[in-house]
């Protein structure tokens, strides 16, 4: 019994680090933190690349507003505190990347939205994290899917992101990809103390299969 608790023991522990790892791995956008989602990159169409990523538990917030950078900048306060020690271990969780914004398509630049704020647990603590002591906070996880995506760099500030997703929807749509069109993530690798070389993504979440240009 012994025996077969710590193969399962291992096992875990390799699928976490099959998903979240080094940031010096290649197909890493993470230059500013220990660890990174990493992801096995499918395919590269025209305007996007299909990318796989493995499920991953994070910390997670939200806030209204109707500029998303305003959202974020309270939201980020509250996961902020929780991985410096505002949780019930009275923990110190290491940064890590992405963090990723999930938002709704908005009709409107005036139309109010929730945007929700995730910070990406380190493979330390996949398994058994910290409750918060904010109410407000709490956890959430991405199962195993393809996401289309595009980069982009400097700044994710009003209208930017929106640009950048209606291109790559643009850039879908041309090759009838199917993808879930309620909402999309806005994801940043950077502190907003970085200036320079800063790497910015939209992801749509895959419906079926991807569109790959070998399988047009």
């Amino acid at each position: 019994m012994i025996y077969l608790t710590g193969v399962v023991v291992l096992v875990l522990g390799l699928t976490v680090e099959g998903r979240i790892g080094d940031s010096n791995s290649e197909n890493s956008f993470c230059t500013e933190t220990k660890e990174c989602l990493l992801f096995d990159l499918v395919c590269k169409g025209d305007g996007y690349e299909v990318r796989h990523y493995e499920g991953a538990k994070w910390v997670t917030t939200e806030a209204e507003s109707y500029f998303m950078e305003i959202a974020m900048s309270n939201a980020f306060g509250k996961l902020f505190k929780y991985i410096t020690g505002e949780n019930e271990a009275g923990a110190k969780i290491d940064m890590t990347a992405p963090v990723i914004i999930k938002s709704k398509e908005k009709k409107s630049m005036w139309e109010s939205s929730v945007y929700v704020l995730s910070f990406l647990l380190p493979s330390d603590y996949q398994a058994n994290p910290p409750k918060p002591k904010d109410s407000s906070v709490y956890f959430t996880e991405t199962p195993d899917m393809k996401v289309y995506v595009k980069s982009y760099g400097g700044w994710m500030i009003t209208g930017i992101p929106t640009l950048k997703a209606k291109q790559l929807k643009t850039s879908l749509n041309k090759v009838q990809a199917s993808y879930e069109s309620s909402y999309h993530y806005n994801v940043g690798y950077n502190s907003p103390m970085t200036m320079w070389n800063r790497h910015n993504e939209v992801w749509y979440i895959v419906k079926g299969e991807p569109v790959c240009p070998e399988m047009e």
